[in-house]
């Protein structure tokens, strides 16, 4: 168990690439595969791994990933000692939006590091679907007496924007390069790409805030690649799916990705499980007119039209004759008799009446923002 470490996740990613999905919430509180939020995949990794103190650094619209996280019960975080932390990260106007790990939001909330004692902090971001044990990496950083070790997954590009850091190791694994690339393009090669979580000495992490809060909003991996002379910085490779949600096409793509079963059995049928919060809902009722293929279906639904590659939320009603193909629909959506969908994102609350059809591509799936009438 990870009793030495302390966590933090950055749930304070911005908006500008989800055409609305992201307007009244941080990314990492959009809904995801049926019963989740992104969140949860950070959050659990740190929760399985045995962290039981986690910071989250939050943006100024955060109701929602309280109203979705309560005190921490269902990530067994309501705890006397540790347990969940809400550090309220600076103004996106005055920290700008293309930044990582920002050295003003840690310096904002300088006393959850100070009132510590853990050795080591893991950080990671809360726009990422991933699930990973932190142990094996932590033995690494331990033996190699790192004193950062960044996690690294090792292929030839996955064509996803957050395979855009590249690290340059030696034989001991010893950091000696981090390189950017600004357009992801097909390596010739497999190349160790920066997963975008770290572990890093929490006395480190002070001096750093300390020397370089002052010089603006500067990104915690540029500090460390300025400085990769001076410290000893590693990498630990891992074999877990990972994947950023930072555009429409992302969320799409990352969210059908669960139909294939192989992936939910990386992702979320292992020994270590994705939480959530549980929502006391009856099963799904199927009236004699559904017909379901190749889809997840959350529980409280009624189902009485066709759903065929597709993700429905909790609570969602799907009329006789309706079509749902290629599309996710969030909790509490109605779809009227006859209505189509495909290639489409709902949001929460949407009604679509009798008889109308909504289509997308997948490339450029249809959003329909939350509560919208049709």
């Amino acid at each position: 168990m990870l009793s030495n470490a302390i966590g933090i996740i950055f749930a304070n990613s911005g908006y500008y690439n989800l055409q609305g999905l992201a307007k009244d919430r941080p990314i990492a509180a959009l809904p995801f595969g049926g019963r989740y939020r992104i969140l949860d995949f950070a959050l659990s990794s740190m929760v399985n791994s045995g962290l039981r103190t986690i910071g989250l650094v939050t943006p100024h619209h955060y109701r929602s990933l309280l109203d979705h996280l309560g005190a921490g019960k269902d990530w067994y975080l309501d705890r006397k000692a540790g347990g969940l932390f809400i550090l309220p990260g600076v103004m996106h106007s005055l920290a700008g939006t293309n930044h990582t790990f920002c050295i003003k939001d840690m310096h904002h909330n300088l006393e959850y590091l100070q009132k510590d004692f853990a050795e080591n902090v893991i950080i990671a971001r809360g726009d990422q679907i991933f699930n990973i044990n932190f142990e094996d990496a932590l033995e690494v950083h331990n033996e190699k007496q790192a004193d950062v070790t960044l996690i690294y997954k090792a292929c030839d590009n996955l064509g996803d924007p957050i395979h855009e850091t590249i690290l340059d190791m030696d034989e001991d694994q010893k950091v000696s390069k981090i390189r950017y690339q600004k357009a992801p393009e097909r390596a010739e090669h497999v190349q160790s790409y920066f997963t975008n979580i770290l572990i890093i000495r929490r006395k480190l992490l002070l001096n750093i805030i300390e020397k370089y809060s002052s010089n603006g909003c500067m990104d915690l991996i540029d500090i460390l690649t300025i400085n990769l002379e001076v410290l000893k910085i590693y990498g630990s490779p891992t074999d877990s799916l990972i994947g950023s949600v930072r555009t429409v096409k992302d969320y799409f793509h990352r969210s059908m990705d669960l139909l294939d079963l192989e992936v939910r059995e990386k992702l979320l049928l292992g020994e270590d499980r994705i939480h959530t919060k549980i929502v006391d809902n009856p099963p799904t009722r199927y009236t004699s007119q559904a017909k379901v293929s190749n889809s997840l279906i959350a529980s409280g639904c009624t189902i009485s039209g066709e759903v065929l590659n597709s993700i429905i939320f909790r609570g969602v009603i799907v009329e006789p004759g309706c079509r749902i193909i290629n599309s996710i629909i969030m909790p509490k959506c109605h779809i009227y008799k006859n209505a189509q969908t495909e290639y489409t994102i709902l949001d929460k609350f949407v009604k679509v009446n009798t008889g109308n059809v909504l289509k997308g591509s997948s490339n450029h799936p249809l959003v329909v923002f939350k509560g919208t009438v049709i």
